[in-house]
């Protein structure tokens, strides 16, 4: 029996460094369709709020713990309630009630088009709602830099003189 917990075991099979890419790369693929299978299921009654031990939810979606514990890992942070996914076992009772709005943005952060393009969205916002939630995400990360003052500039801290010889001295 490991002393590791669930998250820990799931994340060193998901990031084992020794493994090499290919092995690496058909590993996430799997899971990733896993994954996809997962979300259809729950987008599909987006307000029923599936609950149950993770041992539970593993076997209703016919995945081994350690693959379940990843899908929880992955929502977590689109939960209406986060579930203690640092300390949780097979016992831990969970619950995959998400935010639809939060769970679509952080599809779209993480870049994973197979899950916010799912047909499942279309029957929960209208494709005018998803593009705006989609730019309303890709703008969040968006760092706007002001303009810097040039030398000769009026100073910005309102005195009337010229930057070089006020602030940026």
């Amino acid at each position: 029996m490991s002393t590791k917990t669930l998250l820990e075991q799931w994340r060193d099979r998901a990031y084992d460094e020794k493994k090499d890419k290919g092995s690496l790369q058909k590993f996430w693929a799997v899971y990733f369709n896993i994954e996809k299978e997962i979300y259809i299921s729950l987008l599909k009654n987006p307000d029923e709020e599936v609950t149950g031990t993770v041992g539970e939810l593993a076997k209703k979606y016919n995945q081994d713990v350690l693959t379940m514990v990843g899908f929880l890992d992955g929502i977590n942070d689109s939960l209406k309630k986060p579930n203690p996914i640092e300390t949780m076992d097979e016992k831990t009772s969970v619950s995959l009630g998400f935010d639809k709005e939060k769970l679509y943005k952080n599809m779209v952060d993480a870049k994973a088009d197979w899950l916010y393009e799912l047909p499942e969205w279309d029957s929960i916002f209208s494709k005018e709602e998803q593009h705006k939630l989609y730019l309303d995400q890709k703008k969040s990360g968006t760092i706007v830099k002001d303009k810097k003052v040039g030398r000769n500039d009026p100073c910005p801290c309102g005195s009337g003189k010229k930057y070089k010889y006020c602030c940026g001295k």
